[in-house]
């Protein structure tokens, strides 16, 4: 009898021990209930009623995050601070002064500062009116729908005003990436975003999950052309892909659909006097031209929404940062380094890029003052070739966007360090050409240009007036290798 008790206590201890054990282990993430939204509904606190977990994380991305491991501020960082990259980057207070860009020019904050940032934003950065909005209002497809051409011509403000007062200043919601019935994603800009996919002959239908994990931030972060009438006020938006393949949005390609298309040069450079068009944060261009990430397979939320335990769901992080700022753990869902050796890499990538980004600056500013000394050599009756005038305008134009858009680019060169490299590569070879050519043609007509050119930099600093000051001393910019101050 006492064997078969001892055996029967000590199949009850086994028996408990395994139900203890068992109640340690963590809870195990449970699915998500799908809950239908009604339809047109834009305010993201009626879809956070079913989907809480995301809801209080996306509205994280109005909070200054706890700690700044970044090294370079970037449209990814999160927080509410404002980061002037005129500042940064002198040289380009000198290639913009004519407008807008340069007069302030600020690192992008956290998604929940989208609309409000234009509202305090110099008045001359909004100048292009209500098609500013196209990407920051979830309310742009309806007003674009139902306004038409007046939704780009009309004033940023009074189209603005269209917006019902109490989510006014909403930047990107629930409504912007997903269907209201099943949650799936959608792309919500049909204007812009599937009439450019359109134009590449992808059909937008047949996009894979994952591609579609890319396609809705792709809505936003990528470049875009403002074609303007004949008073300057603009008449449509629409991405410059017309030349490009699905995978191969190059640089060349988008410059040739700014040189093919004159009605989206929106504003005259006042240096050179030229009129020109821009580029912005051209993130989805830059990291789907044979990226090493991009041709793994991975999607912009892969390293910007990680999936994350929230109560007793996993979820996408809503919150949507920068890995760097995330302590890389969205990195270490494939790569089996440290966090710190992560970080190092992805700031060394950063440094070199940024070391290129400022030679080739630069060589742009100092093209663009050799126009100003052209140009008035021109005024005083002095005869300047044409064809060698000619030849050093085309390449100062190719010197420039690529300079632009990687200064534009919000990952400081780490979505695609070869081709970020190469883009500056290319634009200090095309802007040391221009220079060549306007050296030989001032010297056919006497006039002696010194081996190092007076950029004035401070002069063109100096006119932003009070906006000079936005400059945050905490996040001042150390240039890697030092050369910015060997320039000016």
């Amino acid at each position: 009898m006492s064997k078969r008790l001892n055996h029967t206590l000590l199949i009850c201890l086994a028996m408990g021990l395994a139900a203890a054990l068992a109640g340690c282990e963590p809870t195990k993430p449970q699915p998500r209930q799908v809950v239908t939204i009604p339809d047109g509904e834009i305010d993201p606190a009626i879809w956070g009623r079913a989907y809480p977990e995301e809801y209080e994380l996306w509205k994280k991305t109005e909070e200054p995050v706890s700690e700044r491991r970044s090294k370079y501020k970037t449209g990814m960082d999160g927080g509410a601070v404002t980061v002037d990259k005129l500042s940064h980057f002198p040289y380009m207070a000198l290639l913009f002064n004519g407008w807008g860009f340069g007069i302030e020019y600020n690192e992008p904050r956290g998604h929940a500062y989208m609309v409000r940032d234009q509202l305090e934003i110099d008045a001359s950065r909004i100048g292009a009116g209500g098609v500013c909005l196209s990407c920051k209002s979830p309310y742009a497809p309806g007003l674009q729908k139902e306004m038409g051409i007046d939704f780009y011509r009309k004033p940023f403000k009074e189209v603005l005003g269209r917006i019902p007062e109490e989510t006014r200043d909403l930047g990107v919601a629930c409504i912007d990436c997903h269907d209201n019935k099943d949650m799936s994603l959608k792309i919500s800009r049909g204007f812009t975003l599937i009439e450019a996919f359109n134009a590449m002959g992808v059909d937008p239908g047949k996009l894979t999950r994952q591609e579609m994990r890319s396609a809705v931030c792709a809505q936003c972060h990528v470049t875009y052309n403002i074609p303007k009438d004949k008073e300057n006020k603009s008449v449509g938006l629409y991405f410059p892909w017309q030349n490009s393949k699905f995978g191969a949005i190059t640089i060349e390609d988008i410059i040739k659909q700014i040189r093919k298309d004159e009605t989206v040069r929106e504003w005259k450079q006042n240096v050179t006097g030229f009129k020109m068009a821009f580029i912005r944060h051209p993130e989805y261009e830059f990291w789907t031209f044979n990226s090493t990430h991009f041709k793994a397979g991975a999607s912009c939320a892969d390293c910007h929404m990680p999936y994350t335990i929230a109560g007793v769901h996993k979820v996408s992080d809503h919150r949507v940062m920068s890995p760097v700022q995330a302590d890389m753990k969205a990195c270490k869902q494939c790569h089996a380094e440290s966090p710190q050796w992560l970080r190092d890499r992805v700031f060394s990538i950063q440094d070199r890029t940024v070391s290129i980004m400022i030679r080739a600056g630069y060589q742009c500013a100092t093209v663009a003052k050799l126009f100003e000394l052209t140009h008035k050599t021109q005024a005083e009756g002095k005869v300047i070739d044409p064809d060698l005038y000619s030849k050093a305008k085309e390449f100062y134009e190719e010197a420039f966007y690529r300079s632009l858009f990687m200064g534009a680019e919000n990952s400081v060169g780490f979505h695609n360090p070869p081709e970020g490299l190469r883009i500056l590569g290319d634009s200090i070879a095309f802007g040391a050409r221009a220079e060549a050519y306007l050296r030989q043609a001032l010297a056919m007509v006497g006039v002696e240009v010194p081996l190092k050119v007076d950029l004035e930099i401070m002069k063109y600093v100096d006119q932003r007036g009070e906006k000079k000051l936005r400059f945050d001393p905490r996040l001042e910019f150390k240039d890697p290798y030092g050369l910015q101050e060997r320039f000016f």
